[in-house]
Parts: C-alpha cells; structure tokens; sequence
C-alpha cells in the first residue's frame, strides 16, 4: 500500500497532496491571484510566489494527512503542460524531496491526471451535480468517458482509444480559460475571471448576439474576444449582458463539441475536467445534453476540477503501482508542450 505525495505547479496554482490506496488524504495549495485593475499571471512573478510557499503547502499537506516523511514511498509531479519558470520550480522541488528522502520519482502529465481523477467521481443523494440517467445507481463511476477539459491554457475533448487519451476536439487558437481571463482583465475585474464572470452573468437581462464558431469538433475564440472587446469599448452595452452572452455562447459550443464526440465515439459517459468547469451554467448544459440523448454525466467536486495535487498524487500511485514512470532523477525534465495523446497509457492495459 504505497503513499505518494503529488506536487502541482503548471500554472497559477501551488499544490502538494498525498494519496495512499487511492484515497486521498490531504490535498493543499495556495492560489496566485491580482486584484481589480491589475494585470493577469506573469510566469516569472507566479514562479516566485510558488518558491516562496512550497515549504509552507508541503507541511500543511504532511500534518493535514497525518503521514510523516519517511513514510511517503514515491513522489509524483507535473511534468506539463504549463508554464515552464512554474514548472521548474515544482521540479525542483520535487527532485529536492526526492534527494532527501531517497525515494523515486514519477513524472505526471497534468491533462491525462484531469482525467484520471473522474474515476474518483460517482454519483452522491443530494450533491449539487446529480447523474442524470435514471437507471445510474448511487455509487457508480465513470469506466470510459469523454472528457470536456476546459481549464486556463487547455480547452480538448479527450477519450481513450487505442492504448492513448485521443484529443478528438480543441481549441483552434486560446483556451477557455484564458479567453475568460484575457476579457476580465480588459474589463478591469481582475484575476482570475472565471468567478467574476459567472457571478456577472447571473445579472444580465438580456443576450447579445456574438459570433458563434465551432468547425468539427474544434472552436475558435480569438475572434470572439475581439468582439466581446469592441463591444466593452464602444460603453453600448452592459457588463453583466456581456457576461452573460460569454457563457451561453461559449459554453454552448462546448457542449455541442462534446456532444459530437459522443456520437462520433459511440461513448456514453461525459466527463467533465478544468477550472472553468466548476461554472455552474456549464454544468447544467451538460447535464441537460446528457438527459437528453441518453448520456451518464460526471462533474468531480471542485477540489479536483481546478488545478491540483490530488489528482497528481492519485495518477502518481496508479503509475508506481505499475512500475510506470520512475526514471533517472538526472535526466527528469519538465515537458511545457507535452499533450495528452504524447502519453503511453500503460497503466491501463
């Protein structure tokens, strides 16, 4: 029964969690974030904020768990995508550890953990995010969905074929997340955006008409931006319409993406995975997707949809179970490019 600590580091987020037997027993970080009028994540800045608290998390997370250091059997990190000054500080860290403890590495892919940590989701009486299918019982969980991964830099539709997590759909230019944020900070609110947005939108009274670009199973969103920005400018319209016509424009492109690849992989589970996907009306599209052709629907509680250890530290066990992954300290590398379907899922023959 190994424990394994997970370091998280891609981005925005600082986390360490630890997992043993596939539950997971601590799951800490702390969040870089401006106020309103300032500006988005600067990665030399957001790298710094993750070596000035990596100690901090690390104990919060050993004393949340219970576990001392001598106990852990292996430590896991994020590998990539993200950001590579945050990347290397949580490598850095890890090989750190490593080094003082003498126990191995195993490097994660931060997309495919998004995934993997679904297997953790089953459907609970009374949670805000019920299954949909009446013959669904309480208890179970997904065995081989699609994934709608929305998150900062990642916008894909993910599923496993052949040995890989397939991307059958994506973002044609920026992710979600970052159209979100990049339309926040013009608007002055402030980062993150996505809270600010959803909360905004609950306000609006009225749809503004903005363009609508999905081709396949791929969207487009730059354009979208610089519409939703000339129309900020131009002071004709209000914030919270703007808001509001963001996410039913957007978020209906995903679903009817996500939908298509539903049909086009004969799958009957969706899957959702990523920060943005803790906004409520993406959920319930979604889920109403989901009812009505049929679909299971999964929506993880929000620790493990925004970026985090846990999810790390759980594919880092499953990945150790399997002798998978442990590699020269020396020769461990971040990846800030790597993709999903780069990875050999062995784990899972």
């Amino acid at each position: 029964m190994p424990t394994i600590l997970g370091i998280e580091s891609t981005a925005h987020t600082f986390g360490v969690a630890v997992v043993r037997n596939g539950k997971v027993l601590s799951n800490r970080k702390k969040v870089f974030t401006t106020g309103e009028g300032e500006g988005g994540m600067i990665p030399t800045e957001v790298a710094k904020f993750h070596f000035n608290n990596k100690h901090e998390i690390y104990f919060e997370a050993l004393d949340k768990s219970g576990i001392k250091e001598e106990d852990v059997d292996a430590v896991a990190f994020s590998q990539g995508p993200g950001l590579a000054p945050c990347l290397l500080e949580g490598m850095k860290f890890t090989k750190e550890i490593a080094k003082k403890l003498k126990i191995p590495v195993v490097p994660v892919n931060h997309c495919v953990a998004h995934l993997e940590i679904g297997r953790l989701t089953s459907a609970i009486k009374g949670t805000k995010v019920p299954l949909i299918n009446p013959s669904f019982k309480i208890g179970v969980k997904p065995d081989d969905p699609v994934m709608l991964y929305v998150s900062g830099a990642n916008t894909q539709i993910i599923a496993y074929a052949s040995g890989k997590y397939r991307i059958f759909g994506e973002t044609l230019d920026i992710g979600v997340g970052n159209f979100i944020d990049t339309f926040g900070r013009y608007a002055g609110i402030g980062f993150p955006a996505g809270p600010k947005i959803e909360q905004l939108a609950t306000g609006g009274e009225k749809y503004i008409e903005l363009p609508y670009k999905v081709k396949g199973m791929d969207i487009a969103l730059s354009g979208i931006l610089t519409n939703l920005k000339q129309k900020l400018e131009s002071q004709k319209y209000q914030l919270e319409d703007l808001a509001y016509s963001l996410q039913e424009t957007i978020f209906a492109m995903l679903v009817e993406t996500a939908e298509r690849a539903l049909a086009h992989t004969g799958k009957k589970e969706l899957l959702l995975g990523g920060g943005v996907a803790c906004n409520s009306r993406l959920q319930e599209m979604c889920r109403i997707m989901c009812r009505e052709r049929g679909a299971k629907f999964f929506a993880p509680e929000k620790q493990f949809l925004v970026d985090n250890a846990g999810m790390i530290a759980y594919l880092g066990e499953t990945m150790f179970k399997k002798n998978l992954g442990k590699e020269d300290l020396d020769k461990i590398d971040i990846k800030p490019r790597q993709r999903a379907d780069e990875v050999e899922v062995s784990w899972r023959n």
